[in-house]
C-alpha cells in the first residue's frame, strides 16, 4: 500500500486567540500542493522505519517519527499488533511551514487502514488524527479548507481559481513552537468565511487583506524569509506570502511556465518547487 502525503500551504493565517491550555486559535485557509512525501506499508514481523528521498537527512536523528506513532495509535485503537514494515520518500522540506509531518502521518493514517483492512467511520479516523496534532486532521482530508480552533475545525472551500504555485524555502528551519512563542501584540479579530472567488486576482487581493499572523515573528526569527519574499514581489506574481509558520514562502502565477520562469532566477542554493494545487 502506498499514500502521497501532499504538502499543504497556509494562504492565509490569522491567529484569532489563545486558550486557557496555551494553544492558539486560528483562522487560515489551507491548500494542498502537487508535491509530496511517499508512504509505503508492507506485512512485517516488527514495526519498522525506512528513509529515503532526497530530504531524508532532515528526519534520521528524529527519536520516533510521527507516522510511527501513528501506527501505534491506529493499532491501538483497532486492536491489532503493529507489525508493519514503513517506507517514507521525504520530498517536503522539514520545519518549513508546510506541514510534511503531519501529512506524512495523514497518509499512514490511510495506507494502514487499508492494509490491515479495518473498518472505521471517518469521524473515528479524524478523531485519531487529531490526537496525533493540529494539523493531521487537514492532512488527511487533503483538500482545500477553512480551518479553525487550533487546527481541527474543518470546512471546505470553495474550488481555488486556475493558477500555478511556486514555494521556496532559503534552507533554513523554523520551529511552529518559538515563532508562536514569539508573536506578539493583538490577536486578529474573527471574521465570516469569504463566499468564494472570482478570480485569481479576487483570491489574492483575499490574501493580502488576510495575511499570515505569524510572519513578523518569523522574520525576526529569521531575516532569509523577508530576502525570499522580497524576491518573489520583484516579478509578475499575483500575490507572495509565507506559509504557516515559515520559513516557506509562496507566491502565485497565472501559468506554470512564469512560476518555472520565477524559480529558474531564485539564487543558488534556496529550495524551490514549481506546481499546481491538487484536492480542489
Amino acid at each position: 500500500m502506498e499514500r502521497p502525503a501532499h504538502a499543504k500551504v497556509n494562504l492565509w493565517l490569522n491567529v484569532v486567540g489563545r486558550r486557557a491550555d496555551g494553544y492558539h486559535r486560528l483562522d487560515s485557509l489551507v491548500a494542498f500542493v502537487d508535491l509530496a512525501d511517499r508512504v509505503e506499508v508492507v506485512p512485517s514481523d516488527r514495526l519498522a522505519l525506512a528513509l529515503d528521498g532526497p530530504l531524508a537527512g532532515a528526519l534520521a536523528a528524529e527519536p520516533d517519527n510521527l507516522v510511527l506513532k501513528a501506527a501505534r495509535l491506529l493499532a491501538d485503537r483497532a486492536g491489532v499488533s503493529p507489525r508493519v514494515a514503513i517506507r517514507l520518500s521525504k520530498h517536503v522540506p522539514v520545519a518549513a511551514g508546510l506541514g510534511g509531518g503531519s501529512a506524512d502521518a495523514a497518509a499512514a493514517l490511510r495506507a494502514l487502514v487499508d492494509l490491515w483492512r479495518i473498518a472505521m467511520p471517518e469521524e473515528e479516523l479524524f478523531d485519531l488524527a487529531a490526537r496525533l496534532g493540529a494539523d493531521v486532521p487537514m492532512c488527511l482530508a487533503g483538500r482545500a479548507a477553512f480551518v479553525s480552533g487550533i487546527g481541527e475545525r474543518l470546512a471546505w472551500a470553495p474550488p481555488l481559481p486556475p493558477a500555478a504555485i511556486l514555494l521556496v524555502n532559503p534552507r533554513k528551519a523554523l520551529a511552529t513552537r518559538d515563532v508562536f512563542a514569539a508573536r506578539a501584540g493583538a490577536f486578529s479579530p474573527e471574521r465570516p468565511q469569504p463566499s468564494g472567488w472570482s478570480s485569481l486576482d479576487d483570491l489574492a487581493r483575499l490574501l493580502a487583506e488576510r495575511g499570515n499572523d505569524l510572519l513578523p515573528p518569523a522574520l525576526a526569527l529569521e531575516p532569509a524569509v523577508g530576502a525570499v519574499l522580497a524576491q518573489l514581489r520583484t516579478g509578475p506574481a499575483r500575490f507572495a506570502g509565507m506559509s504557516g509558520s515559515g520559513a516557506t514562502c509562496f507566491a502565485l502565477y497565472e501559468t506554470l511556465d512564469l512560476a518555472r520562469a520565477a524559480a529558474a532566477a531564485l539564487p543558488a542554493g534556496w529550495w524551490s518547487h514549481a506546481g499546481r494545487f491538487v484536492g480542489g
